[in-house]
């Protein structure tokens, strides 16, 4: 793609090296009386291009370790390193810079409504000053073309199929030049279709720029596109395929 040759803010990790590595890690909500543990000696790893999809009932911890893993929340207890940066005992200006280098994809896209397709992606390169105007207007073009979207890309979302909706969070989130994905529910809320159509986007991505994935989903439509299975329960992993 296009934008690969813009140029990482980190050091690119060694195949040899996990992009993500968990060690006991704890986390809970609340402190004192009103404190309330939700994940439990959490270890696990993953490695440049693999596609690990996180699966479990409704409130086992899935999306916190996502947030965790994001930078999105401060690790308590336990390490957690993410693109060779230690996430434990670190400021929150490193999370701001770790978070750079992730691409987050949601259940709800989180669009702005009052933008065009093409607008919510080159969105994203304002926050990249190294990308000019026009090569952000170029580079917009041609990772909406990539995702399917060449005829929709003045439409708002409002004109927007599910399906459309999520490739434009794809898009979105490729424009930061990720190193990691990570995904929440992603296919939740789309048909068989445009659910097969957008994690044979991000197998792709896996496959042709060896950037790894960490799914959590629901969807047993598409377990198939995994390298591992984790399932959590209580939060705990309670197994891997």
């Amino acid at each position: 793609m296009s934008n690969a040759n813009l140029t990482p803010r980190l050091t690119e990790p060694t195949p040899s090296d996990p992009v993500i590595s968990a060690r006991h890690l704890d986390f809970s909500f609340g402190e004192g009386d009103l404190e309330k543990q939700v994940l439990f000696d959490v270890s696990f790893e993953v490695g440049s291009g693999e596609i690990v999809l996180l699966t479990g009932p409704s409130g086992s911890g899935k999306t916190t370790l996502l947030t965790l893993i994001g930078a999105l929340r401060k690790v308590t207890s336990g390490e957690l390193f993410v693109l060779s940066r230690p996430l434990h005992h670190t400021s929150m200006a490193d999370l701001v810079e770790v978070r750079k280098e992730i691409g987050f994809i949601f259940q709800q896209h989180n669009l702005l409504p009052f933008m065009t397709a093409r607008q919510n992606v080159e969105l994203m390169f304002q926050l990249q000053p190294d990308v000019s105007r026009n090569e952000a207007a170029l580079l917009t073009e041609q990772l909406l073309t990539s995702v399917g979207l060449s005829h929709r890309l003045d439409y708002h979302p409002a004109r927007l199929s599910g399906g459309q909706k999520q490739r434009v969070a794809v898009a979105r989130a490729l424009a930061a030049n990720p190193r990691l994905i990570l995904a929440d529910e992603p296919t939740a809320a789309l048909d068989s279709q445009s659910g097969r159509d957008v994690v044979t986007l991000l197998q792709e991505l896996a496959r042709n720029r060896g950037c790894p994935i960490l799914m959590v989903t629901h969807d047993p439509r598409i377990l198939d596109i995994a390298d591992r299975i984790i399932n959590m329960e209580d939060g705990r992993i309670h197994s891997f395929s």
